[in-house]
């Protein structure tokens, strides 16, 4: 590949030429070199580390965090800023279902049925019969999702409305039943 200028590089990456110039004054991006006018040049190598730096941001992290990623360490501080992303998603995720069942409550209060309703307990039941899935099935259904990702397992269940002490009774039996099932074999 030619080396390209920083206006060229930046249309491939469908950024600004003052994002790109930003990135080279934060250290996160240098260009190779400069052409005979003066003009940045960014080979394969910055297309490279440019692709890296695209896929982390879009991931939700820092450039404070890319920068370390690129410079050190890659394994743990990938790993960290990661799970330190996944973190925050999880907890946002919380707090736009917390909202989203209390505007769906309003706007019932209101008499008015919202447009976009959350799955509830009742029809996920329904669905799950109407897919002929008996009792037993489902509880293999839950005991496997508690065993394979438990905080995934609570989030569903806080998802359908259920309360605190509900989501910990179908928690406490699928891990009952993982800990019989290991037991026995």
């Amino acid at each position: 590949m030619q080396p390209k200028t920083i206006s060229r590089f930046a249309k491939d990456f469908a950024l600004s030429r003052a994002t790109l110039l930003y990135y080279d004054r934060i250290g996160l991006l240098k260009p190779m070199g400069f052409n005979a006018a003066g003009y940045r040049l960014y080979g394969e190598e910055e297309r490279s580390r440019m692709a890296r730096i695209e896929t982390f941001h879009k991931a939700g992290l820092s450039l404070k965090a890319i920068k370390e990623i690129l410079e050190g360490g890659e394994n743990d501080s990938l790993e960290i800023a990661l799970e330190e992303r996944l973190i925050v998603l999880n907890e946002e995720m919380a707090r736009l279902h917390e909202q989203q069942r209390l505007i769906t409550g309003l706007l019932r209060r209101e008499g008015r049925q919202p447009r976009y309703r959350a799955i509830d307990k009742d029809q996920w039941v329904a669905m799950l019969d109407e897919a002929g899935i008996d009792d037993a099935g489902k509880w293999r259904w839950h005991r496997a999702f508690e065993r394979d990702n438990p905080e995934a397992h609570r989030r569903f269940l806080d998802s359908l409305g259920l309360s605190s002490d509900e989501i910990e009774k179908v928690r406490q039996r699928s891990r009952e039943a993982v800990l019989r099932k290991v037991s026995r074999g």
